[in-house]
This record gives C-alpha cells, sequence and structure tokens, in this order.
C-alpha cells in the first residue's frame, strides 16, 4: 500500500505542476512551466534544468568493497560509534547526452571497469580511520563523495590520452544493505 500511495503522490504533484504550468501560460500566474522541462525528474528530487541534464545514455559499473571505520565514538550514532566492519556495493553510473562518436558506447566499460576497480582498492579491507584520519566521520555519503572524486580524477589523469572518454555525468551509490543507501552525483568535469 505504501507504494501505491507514493506513486498517487508523484502524480498528483505532477499533475499540480501541469496545471501550474497551464495557468501561467493563460497568465493566470507567473509558475514556471515545470511540466514541459526535459528534466522533471531532477525537478521532482528538488533541482531544476541546472542540476542535473537530461543525459539518457547510462553505463553503471558495480563492485564492492569491504571495510572497517568508526564513528570515534560520537554518540550521534549509537551503537555503530565504535569500532565495526561494513561490506559496500558500489554502484557507479555514467551517463551522458551522446554515445561516442565512434565506438557507440557511454564509456569503454574495460576502462570504466578498471578505474572503479583502481579508486576501490584504496579503501578495500581498510580502516578508515587510517586512511582518512580519525577526525574524519567516514559515513556512506562522505564515501560516496570520495569515490566520486576518485573517478573523476582518474577520468581527468586517462582523458589526456583519449579526449573522447567521457563527457556527462556520474552518480556514485554506497549500498549498505537492502535497506539502506547513499548517493552522490555531479559533472564529470
Amino acid at each position: 500500500m505504501i507504494g501505491v500511495k507514493h506513486f498517487i503522490h508523484v502524480i498528483s504533484l505532477v499533475t499540480l505542476l501541469c496545471i501550474s504550468a497551464k495557468a501561467s501560460n493563460f497568465g493566470v500566474t507567473n509558475a514556471r512551466p515545470r511540466c514541459f522541462s526535459s528534466s522533471l525528474i531532477s525537478q521532482l528530487r528538488g533541482g531544476d534544468a541546472t542540476s542535473r541534464p537530461y543525459l539518457p545514455y547510462t553505463l553503471a559499473i558495480r563492485d564492492s568493497i569491504m571495510i572497517a571505520h568508526s564513528f570515534h565514538n560520537n554518540p550521534n550514532f549509537g551503537p555503530a560509534g565504535g569500532l565495526h566492519g561494513a561490506t559496500y556495493t558500489v554502484d557507479v553510473e555514467f551517463a551522458s547526452k551522446e554515445l561516442h562518436p565512434e565506438c557507440n558506447w557511454v564509456i569503454d566499460i574495460g576502462a570504466a571497469s578498471e578505474m572503479v576497480a583502481d579508486v576501490l582498492k584504496q579503501y578495500n579491507y581498510k580502516n578508515l580511520d587510517d586512511v582518512f584520519g580519525e577526525e574524519v566521520m567516514t559515513t556512506t555519503e562522505f564515501m560516496c563523495k570520495a569515490v566520486f572524486d576518485g573517478i573523476v580524477q582518474k577520468l581527468k589523469d586517462k582523458q589526456v590520452m583519449d579526449e573522447n572518454l567521457f563527457e556527462g555525468w556520474i552518480k556514485v551509490t554506497l549500498w549498505e544493505s537492502h535497506k539502506a543507501w547513499a548517493s552522490f552525483e555531479g559533472p564529470a568535469s
């Protein structure tokens, strides 16, 4: 039932956005015509047309890492404040407006897999307290950004050799379990 209620809520929101847009077309209000935007999903997520452009092509790489870390006994983290382990499933999605001009791909899947593996190996089987220092709270959200930054740097290094390697948007998702995950996304450049 929760899924149906959520779906009905989203449909209601879309309907309101479209009614608002139609009303603005007739001078009733100055509301922006959101339902005609190519980034409706982004708008529903709280963004606008500049936050995530419409990029219809995607390629995703999945890997995993096993880490240890603590939250330095900070009481806000409850029992997770002490040293514990985690196994993350890591999804890195590459999104692009167009396919590679010669190869018809978003990015070379081998190159993408290699980049993801290279970034993840600096954390795999490591204590993140040692990697980032005792003062850093290595939350899942923080680690999404760390992996994202590593992927962007690897892309910059590889694009020196192949300027057409990839142009677009990257989204990194770390799954703590089937119930909990975090993401970070942004432009590849």
